[in-house]
């Protein structure tokens, strides 16, 4: 065993991953058998949950499976809030109060997506759980992540939707007619089989299983996007920050900043931030922001490289919530409300599909005609090596369009993706992983696999046409 890995600033050690590592054979087992259903979607998160509303809407019998107990994925269990601008800037911003902790900086426009999200968006608003998009938001949509679970159990419910959770997917097998999901669970494995499945893990993970081609990080070395432990703190209080603000306008800028603080701070030996400010959001309720401040460079399949961003990234929190308590001013009596139940992950395996949308065609604003969803955010590349994040917009007022091939991965059968993981080069990658996109791409990846599965046919043998159809008839956004 080699030897393991401490955390500087406490005495958690991480298993480090063996220098002689190698594959051992496991002794053959049996696993329950769960049924089979048309449509099966694997991975409860924005695009699961766009997957499995639209597969329903379209007649079909829908199966999604969660590894966690509850629904929302990265919206709920990682905190990734709020939900990111999905408009297109048809005016420039003009600035604003930089103390409204909402972004000043995206200007007024058209929303690119629609469909599920916007039958979402306004159960969460009816619920008390979300602020409309809107000038004041930046249109960004702020929300509670507990209201975010109710009401997506209540909408797949009502959907017909059967969900079975505490059930991680290990594997993909395919089978002469369908596919077979194998499932992890409290109850030993159990097995799932379907016509047709979706894979919105996120991280391609049945994609990969079945031996579809994905690429990692950027090209010129592998190295994905940091991931990050968001966190939200609660009893701030907003008119202290806010002096603060008006007496030093150059260290806020909208939702970042404070440089002059972190600075002593850190000269001080206090402060363990691993970006170049301070990053958080206002939430629908006005006592409490999410931070997002926390990073780690490392893969976010490796069950090695997660367990060390877990441990480093509570230190950052930890580092991050005393700052704040004792040197911001309106954070003196803040404390930290809840983190993340994992990490967040922005970019793992990247499936390769019959066409990888590439940078370019996100900022050239390219348009196909097998559309099936649109993006309109900008690029957005946190740097994996440290401090940094580059951020490129499309041109005013535009919106780029995402094929329905990035949908199928090559050489597989049966089976579509959506989310994160959809075909994509690295720059691209990063404008379509947010989430009201991954949830417009999980909605075209449920009506295509709806469509296959009543046809008895594969995925790529449905006329998109048909899948364009029937996605404006759900109210999705194609032009």
């Amino acid at each position: 065993m080699s030897e393991p890995e401490r955390n500087e600033g406490n005495n958690l050690t991480a298993l480090a991953k063996p220098a002689d590592s190698h594959r051992v054979h496991l002794p053959p087992r049996t696993a329950e058998y769960g049924g089979h259903t048309e449509v099966l979607v694997v991975g409860g998160g924005p695009a699961g949950f766009g997957a499995a509303m639209g597969a329903a809407a379209a007649g079909a019998d829908v199966v999604l499976v969660e590894r966690y107990g509850f629904l929302g994925g990265n919206a709920t269990a990682a905190l990734v809030m709020p939900l990111m601008s999905f408009h297109n800037e048809m005016k420039q911003a003009v600035g604003g109060e930089d103390n409204r902790l909402l972004p000043t900086d995206h200007g007024e426009g058209e929303p690119v997506v629609a469909g599920v999200l916007w039958m979402l968006l306004d159960r969460l608003v009816r619920a008390g759980g979300a602020i409309r998009p809107a000038p004041d938001t930046g249109y960004t949509v702020p929300f509670d992540p507990e209201v975010f679970k109710l009401v997506t159990y209540d909408m797949l419910g009502g959907s017909g939707v059967k969900l079975l959770l505490h059930a991680f997917a290990s594997d993909l097998i395919t089978l002469p007619d369908s596919s077979r999901v194998v499932f992890e669970t409290k109850s030993g494995p159990v097995v799932i089989d379907a016509d047709v499945v979706v894979d919105c893990t996120g991280d391609g993970d049945l994609a990969a299983s079945a031996g579809a081609p994905f690429e990692v990080g950027r090209p010129e070395d592998g190295l994905t996007q940091p991931m990050t432990l968001m966190f939200r703190i609660g009893e701030m209080q907003r008119d202290g920050f806010a002096s603060y603000v008006q007496e030093h306008p150059d260290q806020w800028k909208g939702v970042h900043g404070l440089w002059d603080l972190i600075r002593a701070a850190r000269d001080a030996g206090e402060l363990d931030l691993p970006r170049e400010d301070i990053l958080f959001f206002a939430t629908p309720h006005s006592g409490e922001v999410s931070v997002n401040s926390t990073r780690f460079g490392g893969l976010g399949i490796s069950v090695w490289d997660l367990t060390r961003a877990e441990l480093a990234m509570h230190q950052q929190l930890d580092s991050i919530s005393r700052f704040l308590r004792t040197r911001v001013p309106g954070f003196e009596s803040s404390y930290v409300i809840q983190s993340g139940v994992q990490v967040g992950v922005r970019e793992t395996r990247r499936v390769l599909g019959d066409y990888q949308l590439t940078g370019q065609d996100v900022l050239d604003a390219r348009k196909f005609s097998d559309v099936v969803a649109r993006g309109a955010y900008p690029v957005d590349i946190h740097n994996p090596n440290g401090p940094g994040t580059i951020l490129r917009r499309l041109p005013q007022g535009t919106s780029y369009d995402i094929p329905l091939r990035t949908l199928l991965p090559r050489d597989v059968d049966r089976l579509l993706v959506a989310g994160r993981c959809i075909s994509g080069d690295h720059v691209a990658h990063s404008s379509y992983r947010i989430m009201p996109i991954s949830m417009a791409t999980g909605q075209a990846a449920g009506v295509c696999a709806a469509l296959a599965a009543r046809a008895g046919k594969p995925p790529r043998e449905i006329p998109v046409t048909q899948v364009q159809r029937v996605l404006r008839a759900q109210g999705a956004s194609l032009s």
